[in-house]
């Protein structure tokens, strides 16, 4: 089979790899569509290994039509799923634990399927899970025009709390607030923490950290729970640490991909229990900023590395 290898000068190259191997509980994927994620762009930088087990090359979600089940697995042939990877989605095929794929909801396509797995799940791990976040919660999402941010304001929304948002541009201004978010602020025209004074917040999930950590979570509720997922503005910061102990704030560090895959499959069954219905009618969206052939994948890269999308990009694999 052929999937997309990062070659030592980081050019992307479709390339023959082998065949996955099952293991006893893997069932294969015949990989239909892998949606993009940051993560993607920090692994061809050399800085987010896949871990132990799972193939050398990027995808941390997909959608396709099973081809090998073993008899142990509810899967079958022919069934059509998406799947959380721990790597290997910009491929023809993958081996992924039975319990880390999932049906694809009624009505929806490959493309949109292939982009619900990573960003819905962290958005569950770290909203609901590490922040414990419930109806009535003031929740600050940064970076929410972007895949990620997609499904946490529409799972936020869905969940009852109230939600603060961070954006860069005008137009995504617009596309977040037709997601549901209730205050936005413009990080180039506002400055964030002042903002968050008005808004104090019970759970944040922030992609950013950096110099304007510390300030912001000075301005959170008492016993907040701040949730670091990456350092994309940086890994320095300062914080006032009486303030903290004061008020109880509790600060997080969280990635999903670290996570066993038990608990990446117990996170997806909630998931499928609690969102595939409104999936399915259309109350949350799947917005999908562009569709690529999997061979431009340096093309699609370019997108997320220079902020330009509204929603996933995903790539397509024929």
């Amino acid at each position: 089979m052929k999937a997309i290898l990062i070659k030592e000068n980081k050019d992307l190259v479709w390339s023959d790899v082998g065949n996955p191997q099952p293991k006893d509980d893997e069932v294969v994927i015949d990989i239909k569509a892998a949606a993009l994620n940051r993560a993607d762009l920090m692994q061809r930088e050399g800085n987010y290994p896949p871990p132990p087990g799972w193939p050398q090359w990027m995808g941390l979600e997909v959608a396709g039509v099973i081809s090998y089940a073993p008899d142990n697995v509810k899967w079958n042939v022919g069934d059509r799923v998406c799947a959380l990877l721990g790597g290997g989605g910009y491929a023809e095929k993958v081996a992924v634990p039975s319990g880390m794929v999932v049906s694809i909801p009624d009505g929806l396509s490959f493309e949109e399927a292939a982009a619900i797995p990573e960003a819905f799940a962290t958005s569950y791990l770290n909203l609901c899970i590490e922040g414990g976040m419930k109806s009535g919660d003031t929740v600050f999402i940064q970076a929410g025009a972007s895949g990620l941010g997609m499904a946490a304001i529409q799972l936020a929304k869905a969940l009852g709390a109230k939600v603060v948002t961070t954006v860069g541009s005008e137009e995504k201004e617009t596309f977040v607030k037709e997601l549901g978010a209730d205050v936005v602020i413009n990080r180039k025209k506002e400055d964030i923490a002042t903002v968050l004074k008005d808004h104090p917040v019970d759970v944040a999930m922030d992609c950013v950290a950096g110099k304007n950590l510390g300030p912001c979570i000075e301005t959170m509720a008492r016993g907040g729970r701040w949730i670091v997922i990456a350092t994309l503005g940086g890994t320095i910061s300062e914080l006032n640490m009486l303030d903290f102990l004061m008020r109880g704030v509790k600060l997080i560090g969280s990635t999903l991909r670290s996570r066993t895959s038990e608990m990446k499959a117990e996170i997806l069954s909630e998931l499928e229990e609690k969102l595939w219905p409104p999936f399915t009618s259309g109350d949350i969206k799947i917005l999908i900023h562009k569709t690529l052939p999997v061979k431009q994948a340096e093309d699609a890269h370019a997108i997320l590395q220079n902020q330009q999308n509204l929603g996933k990009v995903v790539l397509t694999v024929k």
